[in-house]
């Protein structure tokens, strides 16, 4: 588990986060305002609060904590396709630089063993520091669009009227799978 900061935790979340959750998305949201990255509509935008009811009873959601309980960062997770697939991550950016995404991505991975997946995928923008290259130093690489799942395409439709697909890239991590967790058990012949 990754060392967090004197003061965080991270925690499912419950359908009492919702407002502190939109709240870190839009503030994150705004970091990518001088990027011209995403389109105006894009940058007010957050996970719809129905879909993060439905996702928080699933148990997909997942928020870090302050001292005061409140949330200030968040990873959204859903089976897809052969793998987990992160939806979102957010950290209000008051609490930024602080690690508390790298935290929460090693929970994404934690998640993907704990679930016998045996990948994280994301969708990214390629080349902005806290995007592409920070996946890749927690051991993402790029995927081949050849390699691309069905969904992926699904997704690179949905996100075209918002910003410019043609910078983002899909990015995947393989977990790790210890072979005593996956085996069946062995029977004793008689």
């Amino acid at each position: 588990m990754y060392a967090l900061p004197e003061g965080y935790a991270i925690t499912e979340a419950g359908i009492g986060d919702i407002p502190a959750i939109v709240e870190a998305d839009k503030a994150a949201a705004k970091l990518f305002a001088p990027t011209g990255l995403l389109r105006p509509e894009a940058l007010n935008d957050h996970v719809p609060v129905d879909v993060l009811t439905t996702e928080i009873t699933d148990k997909n959601v997942f928020v870090m904590r302050d001292e005061a309980d409140i949330a200030v960062g968040f990873i959204l997770i859903r089976p897809r396709g052969t793998g987990l697939y992160l939806d979102q991550i957010s950290v209000h950016p008051d609490h930024g630089q602080k690690g508390l995404g790298s935290a929460l991505m090693l929970t994404v991975i934690e998640q993907a063993e704990e679930r016998r997946l045996p990948h994280v995928s994301l969708s990214t923008f390629r080349d902005l520091p806290w995007n592409g290259p920070f996946y890749a130093s927690l051991g993402f690489k790029e995927l081949p669009r050849d390699k691309y799942e069905p969904y992926m395409f699904e997704i690179e439709e949905a996100q075209e009227p918002l910003m410019d697909i043609t910078k983002r890239c899909f990015m995947r991590r393989r977990v790790r799978r210890p072979l005593f967790r996956f085996k069946k058990p062995v029977q004793a012949r008689i």
